[in-house]
């Protein structure tokens, strides 16, 4: 009958390597075939977590507004729905290999602009246009801002890649974090009326861990990239896979030999990390972090001011999806932190190495010229 749509739904939720489209030769119970009919994959995350329960239902959403004639359907940064054909190369152990350098250089912020209310994507043509804008600005420094010449200090042997997501942030659906909890406002506060609030330093554990050299925050977890060296090295062995974050040096080590958490008296800035993998995706679980944790990114992209508690619970997903990509996703939860939990996403990309040491402390006469003022000035 006119308008009439036969259509076959394949959902497949085996391990990515796995996968095959669906056939038109496969048979029904009644023994007859799917020749003829409307055919659509839909390849699920693997190990689907409670954020994406209703992924089925978006996927078929989005089935039907392309089946019906005229349909155009709403897209968002994470309703996109891909079928897995990339099989990454397998270790001598028969992991998937995400061994190499790699970068999550972006300019894109953790915090969607309020102005741009819930959309996530940008079109092509804006996406192009926001890189531009940050890169003259980059260039564009004035010849009076003599704290650093970025366009030397920030620059890279690669490009900034233009982005169509509009925040790393993909939950809350307004891109930004979501409100803090009574505790959490009662910290912030008290953050706010501490930091940097007597410029008199006592002494260095009176300046911030960026300041001493200890930690940026981009090591995360969730990794949020700084402003500039956002690179590391994956390193992998069979019960083990090892982040090199060039900036500062820090190494992170993530378990994969079945170990439990540690007791939460135990704790490390960037928490204790467990994986497992889930068909070609390596899933991360993090605890035991310290109330000294902030997420410090770019400045310019991510507030500085907000600290997480020992609390805190964030699990990481990284699949490769070609040769030369990965997808990093995360969830971050603290109850004492943020009254819901929120996601986050972004590509990391493989770029030419290797990395070089970060001689921070080595290279920190700041830190020495500030206490040594104080001193002078106390005189």
């Amino acid at each position: 009958m006119p308008g009439k749509a036969n259509i076959l739904i394949c959902i497949d939720k085996r391990p990515a390597h796995a996968r095959t489209a669906c056939s038109p030769n496969w048979q029904r119970s009644d023994g007859a075939d799917y020749a003829g009919l409307l055919t659509f994959f839909v390849a699920l995350p693997e190990g689907g977590s409670m954020d994406l329960r209703f992924q089925p239902l978006r996927a078929l959403g989005l089935i039907l507004s392309l089946a019906l004639p005229g349909a155009v359907p709403a897209q968002t940064a994470n309703d996109q729905v891909h079928e897995h054909t990339w099989t990454a190369s397998l270790t001598a152990d028969g992991q998937p290999n995400l061994q190499g350098d790699w970068t999550n250089d972006t300019y894109t912020p953790l915090e969607r602009p309020a102005a741009l209310g819930d959309r996530a994507l940008y079109t092509d043509e804006e996406a192009a246009a926001f890189v531009k804008s940050r890169t003259d600005r980059l260039n564009g420094q004035a010849a009076n801002d003599i704290h650093y010449d970025d366009a030397i200090w920030q620059a890279e042997k690669y490009d900034k890649i233009a982005d169509r997501r509009t925040s790393l942030i993909v939950e809350p659906k307004n891109g930004r974090l979501p409100p803090l909890t009574e505790q959490g406002e009662e910290r912030l506060k008290q953050q706010r009326a501490t930091q940097r609030a007597n410029p008199a330093a006592a002494g260095a554990p009176s300046r911030s861990l960026a300041e001493r050299c200890i930690s940026w925050g981009n090591v995360g977890p969730p990794m949020v990239p700084p402003t500039y060296n956002a690179n590391m090295q994956i390193i992998q062995a069979k019960d083990v896979v090892i982040l090199l974050h060039e900036m500062m040096h820090d190494t992170r080590f993530i378990y994969l030999d079945g170990r439990a958490h540690p007791p939460a008296n135990v704790q490390w800035l960037a928490g204790h990390s467990v994986g497992k993998w889930e068909g070609q995706t390596l899933v991360v679980d993090t605890t035991n972090f310290t109330p000294k944790t902030n997420f410090r990114g770019s400045p310019a992209n991510t507030r500085q001011d907000i600290f997480a508690t020992e609390h805190m619970h964030v699990v990481e997903r990284f699949t490769p999806t070609a040769e030369n990509a990965i997808h990093y996703a995360f969830t971050v939860e603290d109850a004492a932190t943020w009254t819901t939990p929120w996601s986050g996403e972004m590509d990391i990309r493989r770029v030419a190495g290797p990395l070089y040491e970060y001689a921070c402390h080595e290279g920190n006469f700041g830190l020495a010229n500030i206490l040594r003022a104080t001193q002078l000035a106390r005189k």
